[in-house]
């Protein structure tokens, strides 16, 4: 199965908070981190430490991906964040690269599993290939 996390975060926000949404995220269909093909944000991200810790201690690979690229998901996102418009340019991060990525990885549309969680500094989405999971 693909599975691609899609990740947003505040600037400095730490790697256990982003592991904890994670973790409850993939709790929601019974999935571990070991389930996951990859973790995905944007660009502007790269310079995270979080985020950046968190795909070496899960070792996963983590997409990094345009804005302009994330933006066009814009009609299939459960909502749309101002704020992530104003600071990215693309109106969500989470769902968004988790859709783009489990959609390059497996080269086939792909659907959110789980749909945008927060914390007080972080989202989370899951994607995976339509025909992976049997869910509503």
């Amino acid at each position: 199965m693909t599975l691609v996390a899609g990740l947003g975060c505040r600037r400095g926000c730490s790697e256990q908070e982003l592991r904890a949404l994670l973790d409850a995220a993939l709790a929601e269909y019974e999935l571990v981190p070991g389930d996951l093909s990859a973790l995905a944000s944007v660009d502007s991200k790269a310079d995270e430490p979080g985020l950046q810790a968190l795909a070496l201690t899960l070792r996963l690979p983590l997409a990094l991906l345009p804005a302009a690229q994330l933006a066009a998901c814009e009609g299939r996102l459960s909502g749309l964040s101002a704020i992530a418009l104003r600071e990215t340019g693309s109106p969500g991060i989470a769902e968004a690269a988790a859709l783009v990525q489990a959609e390059a990885l497996a080269g086939r549309p792909a659907r959110l599993l789980v749909e945008k969680r927060r914390s007080a500094n972080a989202t989370c989405a899951l994607a995976c290939p339509l025909e992976d999971v049997d869910t509503p």
